[in-house]
């Protein structure tokens, strides 16, 4: 069974589109008009092995908060639409990713119990235009609406692009790994509740 999901999600401050292949080859478009986002979410895509196309307008006049937020939690709508049951999955995934002098580890679960701990000090406030702050708000969106279990540790770096970049393509290994069949599991739960 394909695990795609497509979802809108739409408030008086954002109108977002955002369709998942989780079983795809990291095929990407995006539209945000939050460039740094873009990159970002290209990083999940290509390393996490999952075709991700995302369409947002939102109320950048007044600046990327909302915008950035939302589309933490639409993705994580269409992740956890895509999992489904999450019979036969790993459940848990984790990487580690260097980029230059940066080193980032990102572990999660599927637990269906949202939860993030961010332990990442960016060296700067922004990266271009990009304030950081607001990675978190899209994590958090992204962990209560994917139901996930996630920490992000940045264990050195001294760019703040680097820093970045590390996370988001260890978000995208990690995700890999969580999602991915599981032979010796098929059709069985991952956990002794019997349930997620």
């Amino acid at each position: 069974m394909a695990r795609t999901a497509t979802v809108e999600r739409n408030t008086l401050e954002t109108q977002i589109k955002v369709s998942v292949n989780l079983d795809g080859t990291g095929q990407f478009t995006c539209e945000t008009g939050v460039p740094f986002l873009d990159h970002m979410l290209d990083q999940v895509a290509r390393h996490g092995l999952i075709d991700l196309d995302i369409h947002a307008q939102g109320d950048l006049h007044i600046d990327a908060h909302h915008t950035v937020e939302d589309l933490g939690i639409t993705l994580g709508m269409a992740v956890a639409e895509a999992v489904g049951d999450k019979k036969g999955m790993t459940r848990y995934g984790h990487a580690y990713v260097p980029l230059d002098e940066a080193l980032s580890r990102v572990v999660l679960d599927f637990s269906g119990r949202p939860g993030l701990i961010n332990k990442v000090q960016y060296t700067r406030g922004r990266i271009g235009s990009f304030d950081v702050d607001l990675f978190d708000e899209f994590f958090h969106g992204f962990v209560n609406h994917a139901k996930v279990t996630l920490h992000l540790d940045n264990i050195r770096g001294k760019n703040a692009h680097h820093q970045a970049e590390t996370v988001f393509k260890a978000f995208g290994r990690a995700l890999r790994m969580a999602l991915a069949a599981d032979p010796r599991m098929a059709g069985m739960m991952p956990s002794t509740k019997g349930s997620l």
